[in-house]
Order: C-alpha cells, then sequence, then structure tokens
C-alpha cells in the first residue's frame, strides 16, 4: 500500500528551509573579503616598488662608485739635472720622430705604386743617416742616474729604427715586399719605446722650458 506523506502543520515551517538571517551575513562577508584582497595587492605593489627603488639606488651608487675616476698621484716635477737632459734629447727626439714618419710613408707610397725603388731608397737613406746621427749624440750625453733607463730605451728604439731601415732597404735589391712586411713591426716597437720615454720627459709631448 502506498504510503502518502503527511503534510506539514498550518504555520511550520519546512525543515530544510534555510534561515533569512543567513544571506544576509553571507552578503556582509563578501565586501569584507574584497577589502581585505584590495589591501593585500596594494601592500604586496608597494612591497615591488619600494623593492625596486631600493635597488635603483644602490645600483646608482655603485655605477657612481665605479664610474668615479681614480686620479693618478701627480707626477713630481723634473729636477734642474733631469731638465738639462730632457732639452738636450728634445732635438734629437723630434729628428728621430720625423725620419720615422718619413720612412713609414716612404714604404706605403711604395707599395701602392706612388714610388719606385729608387725614389724609395732616397728616402730610407736619409732616414739611416739621421738615426745614425741621433745615435751618435745620444750617447754623448749623459743622464742622472734617475733616467739611465729612460737613455738606455731611448738608444735601443733607434738601434730597432735602424734594422727597420735597414730591412726596407732590401727591397731596392730584390724587390721583395716580404722585407717590409719584416721591418713594420721593428718600427712599430720603436715608436712604442718612443713614446714610453716621452711620457717620463715630455708628458703630452710638449717641450719642456
Amino acid at each position: 500500500m502506498d504510503t502518502v506523506p503527511a503534510e506539514a502543520p498550518d504555520g511550520g515551517a519546512a525543515i530544510h528551509a534555510e534561515s533569512p538571517a543567513a544571506p544576509a551575513r553571507a552578503a556582509a562577508r563578501r565586501p569584507q573579503v574584497k577589502i581585505l584582497l584590495l589591501c593585500l595587492v596594494v601592500v604586496g605593489l608597494l612591497g615591488i616598488v619600494l623593492f625596486a627603488a631600493s635597488r635603483e639606488v644602490s645600483t646608482s651608487s655603485a655605477n657612481a662608485r665605479t664610474a668615479r675616476p681614480v686620479l693618478a698621484p701627480p707626477r713630481p716635477p723634473l729636477s734642474a739635472a733631469e731638465e738639462e737632459y730632457a732639452l738636450a734629447l728634445w732635438p734629437i727626439h723630434n729628428e728621430v720622430k720625423a725620419s720615422a714618419l718619413r720612412m713609414t710613408l716612404g714604404g706605403l707610397s711604395y707599395k701602392i705604386g706612388e714610388l719606385d725603388r729608387t725614389a724609395l731608397k732616397g728616402r730610407i737613406e736619409r732616414s739611416t743617416e739621421t738615426y745614425r746621427s741621433a745615435a751618435r749624440r745620444v750617447a754623448a750625453l749623459t743622464p742622472p742616474a734617475s733616467l739611465a733607463r729612460a737613455h738606455a730605451m731611448y738608444s735601443d728604439a733607434i738601434r730597432l729604427y735602424q734594422r727597420s731601415a735597414a730591412e726596407m732597404l732590401r727591397v731596392v735589391d730584390d724587390g721583395r715586399d716580404d722585407h717590409l712586411v719584416i721591418a713594420q713591426p721593428l718600427s712599430m716597437e720603436a715608436s712604442e719605446t718612443l713614446l714610453k720615454v716621452g711620457d717620463i720627459l715630455w708628458p703630452s709631448e710638449y717641450k719642456p722650458n
């Protein structure tokens, strides 16, 4: 026999009916959750901004320390004896530099066909004579003890130029450009040595008073 569900008494509430206060409490909680989440987002963004700012400041400070040039201590002025030696060497130095430039340009002009062997020979021989004279004049100088090493370096540079010139002259004899290739590093080494000596005696290649 079928069972008929009993009807609820008049005015009675359903057994599973939700209390009217529950939706109200849930609706009240939702704005609070939204506010809390917004606060967390704002705090997170502030943290990121502050961290980035602190990194930027520290990086800028580090870069400033790195970029700040370290000034070398001022070089003491030459003594009277050093000044006298520098003055005596200066005209020799000018002649040696001019001859080295003439020899280098002569080699380049020969390579591009602007000079023949005879003209090249004339240039190299003039430079060779200048080096020979410079070697004699430098040997006649008596440097102070503080410039003995610079004096020896200068003499070595002149000898390198002489070797370079002698190698270049062989081009005139056999026409082989290999001699120019051999001569070039000798001349380059001599030029670098002159720069080192010049930095001691004539900073920026300025003639002493």
